[in-house]
């Protein structure tokens, strides 16, 4: 299957959606967007992780990230999944904030390389994997992960990355392990100490190593 690699150009796909067809770019605008696909409708892990991203849409909203599903059923059986997923949610009045995908086809799934051969449906057909593609408003990707279907993904983390990557894009720094918004980040190794000085006028520290090499800076944004 052909994949997307960080930096392509995200396809500019058309696609029936519970919210009428977009085409993709469009939908996106100058937003950052996150696209994830589900292994079918009406499936209890899925049902999970949509009542989650329900839950989050104000958190990636703050961030300017739009969100948008992705499932091989039809319009009418989104709609009525989506009912499930927000009453699993305690939220049986509202309805779901971000569209679904009808994939009917496996098109996208084929295209985007979602299909995950070691699950396949009772036809022998094989499901959409869990994939998350991070797109930015250049509409290149900036991040995939890619999941099995039978493993839920966690949304907490995909707000972590999100800040790491619109933060870097912004700055000449790296995020350490397990950062978190607000902790200190790393200097990139292509920046000279005077050039840091002059960017981070709150100071880099650097770690002395056994090596002798100065390569571990750190600093306070």
């Amino acid at each position: 299957m052909p994949a997307i690699l960080l930096g392509d150009v995200f396809p500019n796909f058309e696609a029936n959606t519970t919210a009428g067809r977009i085409k993709f770019h469009d939908f996106l605008g100058d937003s950052w967007g996150v696209l994830f696909s589900h292994p079918k409708d009406f499936t209890p892990v899925c049902t999970t992780e949509l009542s989650r991203a329900a839950k989050l849409v104000p958190e990636f909203e703050k961030r300017g990230v739009k969100m948008i599903a992705l499932s091989v059923d039809s319009v009418q059986d989104h709609c009525s999944w989506s009912k499930d997923v927000m009453f699993y949610g305690g939220e049986a009045s509202t309805p779901l904030p971000f569209p679904i995908i009808a994939d009917e086809e496996r098109e996208l799934a084929v295209q985007l390389g979602m299909l995950d051969p070691d699950e396949l449906d009772k036809d022998g057909v094989a499901l959409t994997a869990r994939c998350v593609f991070v797109i930015g408003p250049d509409k290149k990707m900036k991040l995939s992960i890619l999941y099995p279907a039978t493993t839920g993904r966690n949304f907490d983390e995909l707000l972590r990355v999100i800040d790491s990557l619109q933060l870097t894009a912004k700055n000449k720094v790296a995020t350490p392990v397990d950062w978190k918004e607000g902790d200190e980040v790393m200097v990139i190794p292509s920046l000279s100490d005077g050039e840091a000085a002059v960017l981070f006028p709150n100071g880099v520290t650097t770690k002395e190593m056994p090596s002798g090499k100065k390569y571990l800076r750190t600093t306070k944004l």
